[in-house]
């Protein structure tokens, strides 16, 4: 299973550099973060929805990758509507079980806050080649190139553990040792998965340093990073859809610092 993604498609988002994308979703995620409400996730939400139509993602494509941060938002709504600060009116309490008015609220700001904050980067990386990715780290951000092309070369290797466990299954199940116990032989399994990796990291590592991948000369780049125009539009959404919603948070009174609160 290949990680890749096309270096160019029909939608511009694929030729704009991971740094802006980077960029956006942590502008995007840093202000959310800093209030627990439903407004400002709401309106963000609402800008996000228009954005990912030019994300080129089909229907089925974007539920499927986006798929986790659906869960932990559901799971993490629930979470808050049990065991929420207990506020307002008291429809439900059993133990530690408390639902309230205040729970209710809490738990429908946190849905909505995972929502606009892990959609958005889920999105943007889905749209990130891993070269490209490095390129930008090292020469826009200045990123030590031994580290970048270190996470690189592992981020190559991440497609094969697919490959691998499917392998390992089935030679398991030749040797006739894989039809009982899941719980042991997943076990099984992930252990000899985990030794397979060292040794590849091992050996990947040491073809890097053989090529020179570990020396502290200056290198050079086999393509160029830029950063322009399109970069800087896609930054600017990002401050935009931002602003704008803690501007309207803060106006309607809805807004929550959760440092002061």
């Amino acid at each position: 299973m290949s990680i890749l993604i096309p270096h160019s498609g029909p939608q511009a988002i694929y030729r704009v550099n991971p740094v802006a994308k980077l960029a956006a979703s942590a502008v995007i995620g840093i202000a959310l973060v800093l209030s627990i409400d439903w407004v400002s996730a709401t309106v963000a939400l609402a800008f996000e929805a228009v954005l990912f139509l030019f994300a080129g993602l089909g229907p089925r494509r974007f539920m499927l990758r986006t798929l986790p941060v659906w869960v932990a938002a559901v799971f993490g709504a629930i979470t808050i509507l049990l065991y929420g600060v207990p506020s307002g009116q008291t429809y439900f309490q059993f133990l530690l079980i408390n639902v309230t008015d205040g729970s209710i609220e809490l738990a429908i700001a946190t849905f909505l806050r995972v929502l606009a904050i892990g959609l958005p980067a889920v999105v943007l990386f889905v749209t990130v080649d891993p070269t490209d990715l490095a390129d930008g780290l090292a020469q826009v951000l200045r990123l030590p190139s031994r580290f970048v092309l270190g996470a690189l070369g592992g981020l190559r290797l991440v497609g094969l553990f697919l490959e691998d466990w499917k392998s390992l299954e089935l030679a398991r199940r030749a040797r006739g040792i894989a039809d009982t116990g899941r719980v042991r032989r997943f076990a099984g399994q992930a252990f000899a998965l985990l030794v397979l990796s060292i040794r590849r990291g091992s050996k990947l590592a040491t073809a890097m340093e053989a090529r020179g991948f570990g020396s502290d000369t200056p290198r050079t780049w086999a393509r160029e990073s830029r950063f322009g125009a399109r970069e800087q539009v896609l930054v600017g959404i990002g401050v935009l859809v931002a602003a704008t919603s803690v501007v309207v948070s803060v106006v309607s009174g809805e807004w929550n610092f959760i440092v002061g609160g």
